[in-house]
């Protein structure tokens, strides 16, 4: 048997376990368990807060935050992306600094970024593409088709905005060693001042801007982590801070509870981030970084430490795929007569039917892991330098088509395909642009 037959044949934990073993000493273990919570924890978020249900024999697409406002609360722990965007500051920070160590360039780091991230979003957007196309020609109502594809693809809007701040990182570290946490508290005097323009005098798309505000300000605390700036003493502080402005926030302002989008809210935490997001993440932040000790100590657990290395192998697809498995069940229970689906979201019985529900949507997520996850595991290397107006203007057009896909869906209610092409097209060409170009082909797979 070969090599690589062998390897072939070894179960996901095996091969899991071999890379944990491989792992340098100096690695900082807590940095891919904090990646992996934060993930799983959207994914289980997404998969409580969805709450369909059958109405006069067809679906409903119910919203446990509306049904059950006390649940909004619970948004303060499940809404987690601060602590991607912290992980990502201290990942960008350390791999920028040892690129420039080592005399790299920004196009080969970014344009390896670039690759790593947007190469497991393609075959989503294929996928569902068709889906859409098939679906409109076979006569599904075109509500249905939108309904699902939109759901399935809103984690894609993330992306948009990471890869963003990603390009970014040789001006966002440039100020941080110039400045240091003046970087940071500069960027929360801009989310403040976005904020108060948008909400106290109504300036129209303003509040856009604290995309970059709030997100920038938390990746840079990802610097501050990387140089030991947020020591676990400082970082309760930090963490009691963070949430005691939060509480205020909350009383006192304009803020609703819920740190994501509740359907009919007047103003949304999240899409884009306002100020209460950026005090969650702030406390989010330091009390994550307090209990660094501990969790370095429990990471020396073989076993533990595996389970981290697993998930982090296969976190995109994870990520990008977690909703389409929630599609799946629910097509299949609709097609099954609506078992299931008569229980009333929020009542006793339907949280008891979850763990049942959970069960499902692994069962459903686990062939599409092993199917897609492959796209994630490129090297992103690049043969060549590619120009920086090819890489930003492949960024953009990624950005675009990510950001209008979890905005409009891709699936149209007018045409006669039932897509909207240009949308789907702007990923893959902007993909083409940063990536598969003469002067910049991909080192694996081309």
């Amino acid at each position: 048997m070969t090599e690589t037959a062998a390897a072939a044949r070894k179960s996901l934990w095996s091969r899991a376990r071999d890379m944990a073993m491989q792992a340098p000493p100096e690695r900082n273990r807590y940095v891919d368990f904090l990646r992996a919570l934060s993930i799983l924890a959207v994914v289980v978020g997404h998969w409580l807060v969805a709450a369909p249900y059958m109405k006069d024999g067809a679906v409903e697409g119910g919203h446990l935050l509306g049904i059950l406002p006390w649940t909004q609360w619970l948004t303060w722990g499940f809404q987690v992306m601060p602590l991607f965007f912290l992980v990502g500051g201290f990942s960008n920070g350390m791999s920028w600094a040892a690129t420039r160590r080592n005399g790299g360039s920004y196009s080969g780091w970014y344009g390896g970024r670039l690759q790593r991230l947007i190469n497991p979003v393609l075959p989503l957007f294929l996928i569902w593409t068709m889906f859409a196309l098939f679906g409109t020609a076979l006569g599904v109502e075109r509500g249905v088709v939108a309904m699902a594809a939109q759901l399935a693809l809103i984690p894609v809007w993330f992306l948009s905005v990471y890869l963003t701040i990603a390009a970014l990182v040789p001006w966002s570290w440039a100020a941080w060693r110039r400045f240091g946490m003046l970087s940071f508290w500069a960027l929360v005097a801009g989310a403040v001042a976005i904020d108060v323009a948008a909400l106290r005098f109504d300036v129209p798309y303003v509040h856009f801007l604290n995309f970059a505000f709030v997100w920038l300000a938390i990746h840079q605390l990802g610097f501050a982590w990387s140089e030991g700036r947020l020591p676990p003493g400082r970082a309760l502080i930090w963490g009691i801070g963070g949430l005691a402005a939060l509480l205020l926030l909350v009383r006192f302002g304009p803020y609703p509870v819920a740190m994501i989008g509740v359907p009919g809210a007047e103003l949304s935490n999240s899409m884009p981030p306002t100020l209460a997001l950026l005090a969650l993440g702030i406390a989010q932040s330091g009390f994550a970084l307090a209990l660094e000790p501990a969790g370095r100590r429990m990471l020396d657990d073989i076993t533990r430490w595996t389970a981290v290395v697993l998930v982090n192998g296969m976190i995109m697809t994870i990520y990008l795929w977690h909703l389409t498995a929630f599609v799946l069940v629910m097509v299949a229970a609709w097609l099954l007569g609506g078992v299931g689906l008569d229980v009333a979201p929020g009542s006793a019985a339907w949280w008891l039917a979850r763990p049942v529900w959970f069960a499902l949507y692994i069962a459903a997520l686990f062939p599409l892991i092993l199917l897609f996850a492959r796209y994630e595991r490129a090297d992103g290397k690049a043969e060549g330098e590619t120009p920086h107006w090819r890489l930003i203007l492949g960024l953009v057009l990624i950005s675009a088509g990510l950001a209008a896909t979890a905005a409009i869906s891709i699936a149209s209610p007018e045409g006669v395909t039932g897509v909207r092409l240009w949308v789907v097209a702007l990923p893959f060409i902007g993909a083409a642009v940063a990536q598969f170009g003469p002067v910049h082909r991909l080192a694996n797979g081309r």
